[in-house]
């Protein structure tokens, strides 16, 4: 079968994508179920098939192989909603805060194979691969039960299932943000906070963390990874004074891809006094490299403050990128090598109060006399969000443009403050 993979579908996939421990772990699997056959045929026979496919995939691991299987895809006819809800960096930006400022730990757990545990609405029937037919049964076909990876709706079918076992033990869940869930009971509260599979929670009782901890244990399989480190790219250190958060490994990563570890560094990430214009007589450049650079300082922002402005100010030109402005986007990497461990600093002892600050820099756009809009927002003096971006209008005097950067500021303010009112309750 190794020797003539390209005629044996799902082995033919595994074997030009995976490695040959996956194709060797994969070719067991197959032997353990050909070693079994009464059960086998007895799941292909009354369509309760799931069970044994399940128990082989959580002992082999082999999530990867039922990936390839073509389901139907047509939306209003196979399915209705496949949206899944899930954490945002800004959530996590606001479920930190309010950490430190409860002086509680934060914990991190795992679920295995989280998508096998969810149910799915539709009805759908799938034939048996190409090359694994029952030889007992070989017209027969597969009844899906349970979600399986690489089925559109089973991210949404697990969160389902989650949700519904955690309401059903007493928590709330966040009006507008569903991936939060609370539950206060004798003046102690628990957060929960779930992206997908991985799900961060703390508590200002350690026993009801222990509780939750074996709540979540008796329903699903579950790894605990103790005390939160990483996190959706972000790096956590929870001392006792409060939590920083950086993203020093991203950071190093992306300076090794572009060679700029033996750089000389820059103090300023970009020039105040030379604005960024088209240049149109400039010469061209990697237009693929350009976008690379500006997506990798991109994802930095999200605990970079400090290069915000002028990233957004180098993403525009990535149409027709010049040697002008890759030497402004080489500048911000200078200053990244200059100023490696910044990150944001959450203190404990800080008050809660929810501040934002906004401006606005009136018709000082280059290339078309627009204002640029920067706001950032507090729960105390831990910063939690912020923005940097062009207006969508040409303001007729600096009293519209100041108007227009308060009215996005406060709309910001709200969303914060109907986003968290379960804490602030």
């Amino acid at each position: 079968m190794t020797m003539n993979t390209n005629k044996h579908g799902v082995i033919s996939v595994v074997y030009d994508e995976k490695t040959h421990e996956d194709l060797h772990t994969c070719l067991f699997a197959c032997f353990l179920s050909q070693e079994e056959p009464k059960r086998i045929a007895k799941a292909l026979s009354d369509l309760a098939w799931i069970e044994a496919m399940q128990e082989e995939l959580l002992q082999f691991k082999l999530q990867n192989v039922w990936i390839l299987v073509d389901l139907p895809k047509e939306e209003g006819i196979d399915y209705d909603e496949v949206f899944a809800p899930v954490a945002r960096i800004k959530a996590i930006r606001l479920f930190l805060p309010y950490a430190s400022f409860m002086g509680f730990m934060v914990y991190q757990m795992d679920v295995k194979s989280a998508f096998l545990y969810g149910t799915i609405e539709e009805e759908v029937y799938v034939c048996q691969p190409l090359g694994f037919e029952d030889p007992d049964y070989p017209d027969k076909v597969y009844k899906v039960v349970k979600a399986l990876y690489g089925l559109d709706r089973a991210p949404r079918a697990w969160y389902g299932t989650l949700a519904k076992y955690l309401l059903d033990n007493g928590f709330q869940r966040g009006k507008i943000d569903e991936t939060l869930f609370i539950k206060k009971q004798k003046g102690d509260i628990l957060l929960v906070q779930v992206y997908v599979d991985d799900i961060i929670f703390g508590s200002t009782n350690k026993e009801v963390c222990t509780k939750f901890e074996k709540l979540m244990h008796d329903k699903f399989q579950m790894s605990f990874m103790g005390e939160l480190n990483f996190f959706l790219g972000f790096q956590v250190k929870q001392i006792k004074d409060g939590i920083f958060i950086s993203q020093d490994k991203y950071e190093a990563e992306i300076l090794r891809k572009f060679s700029f570890t033996d750089v000389r560094t820059s103090s300023t990430p970009m020039d105040t006094k030379k604005p960024l214009l088209k240049d149109l007589d400039g010469d061209d450049v990697d237009v693929y490299l350009y976008r690379s650079m500006i997506g990798s300082l991109m994802y930095l922002t999200l605990s970079r403050v400090d290069i915000m402005f002028a990233i957004c100010a180098c993403a525009k030109f990535q149409v027709t990128p010049k040697v002008s402005h890759l030497h402004v986007v080489k500048r911000i990497f200078r200053y990244l090598k200059g100023q490696p461990k910044l990150g944001l600093w959450y203190p404990r002892n800080s008050p809660f109060d929810l501040v934002a600050y906004s401006d606005s820099d009136y018709a000082r756009g280059s290339l078309d006399r627009k204002s640029t809009i920067g706001d950032c927002q507090f729960l105390g003096c831990r910063l939690i969000s912020w923005q940097c971006k062009k207006q969508t209008m040409v303001a007729t005097s600096s009293t519209k443009a100041e108007y227009v950067a308060v009215t996005s500021c406060c709309r910001q303010v709200l969303l914060d403050s109907e986003s968290n009112a379960g804490l602030w309750a």
